[in-house]
């Protein structure tokens, strides 16, 4: 239940950049929702109505090789994306194309983000997206996204005009980090690693007045091959001048490196998400 209300919340949010932001502006997003734009500017045809036709040939390969549930959760995401693109009763909410690129990337970046959480996609370029990340771990969806969007986008340059091209090419760009940063979260916690001799009562002290677990790994000096505990802890951004207080106190000598953890899952942090 709480997927379909992210899906329906993101579908909400990124249909309405379109009448507010980037529609009025004439900013093509890229994927099939810009080749729909491209298609609206040419002969007036609704932009959601012509991008979920287009979406058709690409759910039917999404229920191949996605599943039934996924793909599903997919078609109710884009016929709501598709419909709240063409019926939401909104007005326009600026003619300034810089900002009609900006406040469109980030409201179609926070609702692909949702819509993603919710185990869904809108179709078009971000389904495709969504099959090779789960192919290919190393590719970020936006990252992937980014990429065969500008091909629309240079299309587009050819047809709309090079000014709007270049606004889209923002736009997308945007798009693609709100959305990355919808989907895996802000960094609010950090991995931090720690090298001392006085990792006992190090490790002590975080237990103790930190209230937090750490885990002692088994590694090895490279020169002198002897071994060299080293400990493991992920606090909060909020702990870490408490985390530095002990570590001067105990060791400032100690060999350190704190590290972004884009989520952290389990006892004393958030839980897995069904």
């Amino acid at each position: 239940m709480f997927s379909y209300v992210q899906i329906v919340l993101g579908a909400l949010i990124g249909g309405a950049a379109y009448p507010l932001f980037l529609t009025p502006n004439r900013i093509a997003p890229g994927g099939i929702t810009g080749v729909a734009m491209i298609l609206n500017h040419l002969t007036q045809w609704p932009v959601g109505m012509v991008s979920l036709v287009l979406n058709i040939p690409l759910f039917l390969i999404g229920y191949r090789t996605m599943g039934r549930i996924f793909t599903f959760r997919s078609l109710v995401a884009t016929i709501l994306f598709s419909v709240f693109i063409d019926v939401l009763p909104l007005k326009p909410l600026t003619g300034d194309p810089l900002l009609g690129t900006l406040y469109g990337g980030v409201l179609v970046g926070a609702g692909l983000g949702l819509i993603m959480r919710g185990g869904a996609t809108t179709g078009g370029s971000d389904m495709i997206a969504r099959m090779v990340h789960r192919r290919f771990q190393f590719i970020s969806v936006g990252s992937f996204l980014f990429a065969i969007d500008c091909a629309v986008v240079i299309a587009a340059a050819f047809l709309i005009g090079t000014t709007e091209a270049l606004y889209a090419l923002i736009n997308i760009f945007l798009t693609a980090k709100v959305m990355d940063v919808v989907i895996i979260g802000f960094s609010a916690n950090k991995a931090c690693f720690v090298i001392s001799p006085r990792w006992q009562e190090i490790s002590q002290r975080i237990m103790r007045e930190m209230d937090r677990g750490v885990t002692r790994l088994t590694a090895y000096g490279a020169y002198t091959d002897e071994e060299r505990p080293t400990l493991l802890c992920v606090i909060s951004r909020s702990e870490i001048m408490a985390f530095k207080r002990i570590l001067r106190e105990e060791d400032e000598n100690a060999f350190v490196i704190i590290v972004e953890a884009h989520e952290a899952i389990g006892d004393g942090f958030s839980g897995m998400e069904k």
